[in-house]
């Protein structure tokens, strides 16, 4: 079954190796650096520095916007599906998994919103996907705020420490 593979950084390696990804998206503040896992095709990874906020106008952090969000949902239309694709952020609870879920939507986009929300929320006790996010996609995937809608009705996730991967299946079992 193709699916997304969510990670935070410090297990990004691992969680490559493990699902024999070659592509990945990486949502990281400008001032995080790390190494690409080796397994990684470079030129099929998507780097996007973005911070963990909802709105724009905080100092000098860098809200999520819909160049970002229109970049992941290109990526993943050129992502070839063979090998599970790797999304990452530094705790691989809020940018990961809203990216995760723009990227399935925008593959698949005949599913229904309420379904992918609980198939996340089923896959991930702990995410809480990164708001802003998911309103640009819902707006730019052209779901008239069933997509907000669907994330608000699954809640905020459990406190996480930033240990918990996840795959979500792109399709219903």
């Amino acid at each position: 079954m193709t699916s997304i593979v969510v990670t935070p950084l410090a297990r990004i390696a691992e969680m490559a190796v493990r699902h024999r990804a070659r592509e990945m998206i990486s949502l990281m503040a400008k001032e995080q650096s790390f190494h690409r896992p080796a397994v990684i095709q470079a030129h099929r990874h998507l780097l996007l520095h973005m911070n963990d906020i909802a709105f724009k106008g905080t100092g000098n952090l860098v809200a999520p916007d819909e160049t970002h969000v229109r970049e992941i949902i290109d990526f993943a239309a050129e992502w070839d599906q063979t090998t599970p694709l790797i999304v990452h952020c530094w705790m691989g609870v809020s940018r990961s998994p809203a990216a995760a879920v723009i990227a399935a939507l925008s593959l698949r986009p005949n599913q229904s919103e309420e379904a992918l929300a609980q198939r996340l929320r089923a896959a991930s006790p702990y995410a809480t996907p990164n708001m802003r996010i998911i309103e640009i996609g819902d707006q730019l995937l052209g779901r008239d705020g069933r997509l907000v809608k669907a994330i608000k009705e699954i809640g905020r996730g459990a406190d996480a420490d930033g240990n918990a991967p996840f795959v979500l299946a792109l399709d219903e079992a």
